[in-house]
């Protein structure tokens, strides 16, 4: 499976093994409910879906890399303990809570939620020490004489013995208790994850252009060379950063994050000229509809893949708006139901004391899910914008002394600035939507290079949101040719062959 499949299969087996009868029993016993075993390479984000599975489902989450654990943090530390058996007093070694089980239980009584997954990473790659308890868990769902709680799924992840010298097989015995999944690194599905999270618009585009250069392991006569997912992400993060702080990403620093220098090498000159033509084509201008005539005829010559990085930093740009808007209008919305408990209750509370109320439990709402594990960074800062707003009310209120009676039409006031501001994102948003095409219909017509940018827009989490929120003539105009299109060749080909199928009768006859 790639990686999008194997969450979606995850999700489904945490829903099954959390169903229960009409009598309130799991549908599937406990001692039926076969551990996850995710196999695949490293860094091609198994860890992450772990997380956005909780996040998404609402269980919590508590997640170890077991390579960290000693036998004793994991199993738990012996003590003398005295038992009387027949009459006779004897001395019996007992064990301390296991950390890793002792975490969940304590997950639990932070959180107030009883279900959840239990992550356990390199799990093929414990010391040898700990690898019989490790299977044990795996088999009994038990460290020594204690047991994982109901309504926990285990889920382990390992790597392949040919990107890690260290694992160690598992036996069959061990094999036939868990659901194994095996994972494969997929790009188009990737492209779809980085598009959602924001990654730099010039590793997308690049790694559009070098698709073969997205996963690669090898061992060289210089040692292990590799290229991994997550180290075009975390590479992107740092070229984000550096950007925003003026500071340029060198060969070098692409090299540490990507380990081997022949992709890092192309992947620098890459970005060289990714800046290049973000100079030489002034996609800003091109976003405010003030693009010169040469800017035109400069990109109609230029090679194919220089017309797809102009391409792929103009989508990078209407993404990063799209994103903006669609960011507010969450805000919105969300500010939208606050105050709407606001208005109900002001007739009764001290308008400021409300506010504070609202404010206090958006805070525990992100400390419980911080603890949960179920914290991405979208909904993190969605939610510290919506406190911050209302706090922005609250300390409004008090220092315009705006009386009780009052105070419903000042937040009103101030809420519309929200809405007034999404409402002047989506227009200048769609404003450059709209350029953006006009430039592209100007320098290619009809050609592939619009068929791409449609398709790109459609695949797009943040631009397609956003044509179905806010519209985009010139998208529907694209798009319904592009249908038509598809309908005229599928027919082409139906009638193709039909024909072909009547020649065989024929000749058959």
């Amino acid at each position: 499976m790639n990686i999008k499949q194997a969450k979606q299969e995850i999700a489904n087996t945490l829903k099954a093994y959390l169903a229960r009868d009409a009598l309130g029993n799991y549908l599937i016993p406990a001692v039926r409910q076969r551990p996850v075993l995710l196999m695949g390479p490293p860094g091609i984000g198994k860890t992450q879906i772990m997380e956005q599975i909780a996040a998404e489902t609402g269980v919590g989450l508590v997640a170890y890399t077991i390579t960290h654990h000693t036998r004793q943090s994991a199993v738990g530390l012996p003590f003398i303990e005295k038992r009387t058996y027949g009459g006779e007093e004897f001395s019996v070694t007992e064990y301390t809570m296991s950390e890793i089980l002792a975490s969940v239980y304590r997950l639990m009584e932070k959180t107030g939620l009883k279900e959840g997954i239990l992550f356990l990473d390199e799990i093929n790659c414990v010391s040898e020490t700990l690898a019989p308890m490790m299977l044990q868990f795996l088999q009994c769902k038990t460290f020594g004489n204690q047991h994982l709680p109901e309504g926990w799924l285990i889920a382990a992840a390992g790597n392949p013995p040919e990107y890690n010298k260290s694992v160690r097989d598992f036996d069959v015995v061990t094999l036939d208790r868990v659901k194994r999944i095996d994972v494969t690194e997929d790009f188009p599905v990737w492209k779809e994850y980085a598009r959602r999270k924001g990654v730099h618009g010039a590793v997308v585009s690049y790694l559009d252009i070098r698709k073969d250069n997205f996963y690669r392991v090898e061992t060289t006569a210089d040692g292990l060379q590799f290229a991994t997912a997550r180290g075009w992400e975390d590479l992107s993060e740092l070229i984000c950063a550096y950007e925003k702080l003026g500071l340029r990403v060198s060969r070098e620093v692409v090299g540490q994050y990507i380990q081997m220098p022949r992709i890092a090498k192309d992947f620098a000159n890459y970005l060289e000229l990714y800046y290049k033509y973000q100079r030489t084509y002034q996609v800003e201008d091109i976003l405010r509809g003030t693009w010169l005539p040469i800017t035109v005829s400069e990109l109609r010559a230029a090679p194919f893949d220089e017309k797809l990085s102009v391409m792929g930093l103009t989508l990078s740009r209407l993404s990063g708006e799209a994103r903006n808007t669609r960011r507010q209008d969450a805000l919105s919305t969300a500010l939208h139901a606050a105050l709407t408990e606001f208005r109900e209750r002001i007739a009764e509370e001290e308008p400021q004391a409300v506010l504070a109320q609202l404010v206090r439990r958006r805070q525990e709402t992100l400390k419980r899910a911080k603890e949960a594990g179920q914290l991405d960074r979208e909904t993190r800062d969605l939610t510290q914008r919506e406190i911050n707003t209302l706090e922005d009310y609250r300390r409004q209120l008090a220092e315009e002394n705006v009386s009780p009676a009052e105070a419903m039409d000042a937040v009103r006031g101030w809420f519309s600035r929200e809405v007034d501001r999404r409402t002047a994102l989506g227009g200048e948003t769609g404003t450059m939507f709209a350029n953006a095409f006009r430039f592209l219909e100007e320098t290619f017509g009809d050609s592939q290079e619009l068929v791409i940018f449609v398709t790109e827009i459609t695949a797009g989490y943040d631009t397609s949101w956003f044509v179905e929120n806010f519209g985009c003539d010139a998208y529907f105009r694209h798009n319904r040719e592009l249908l038509f299109d598809d309908t005229r060749h599928r027919i082409r080909e139906e009638i193709q062959a039909a024909k072909a199928a009547e020649q065989e009768e024929t000749q058959d006859e």
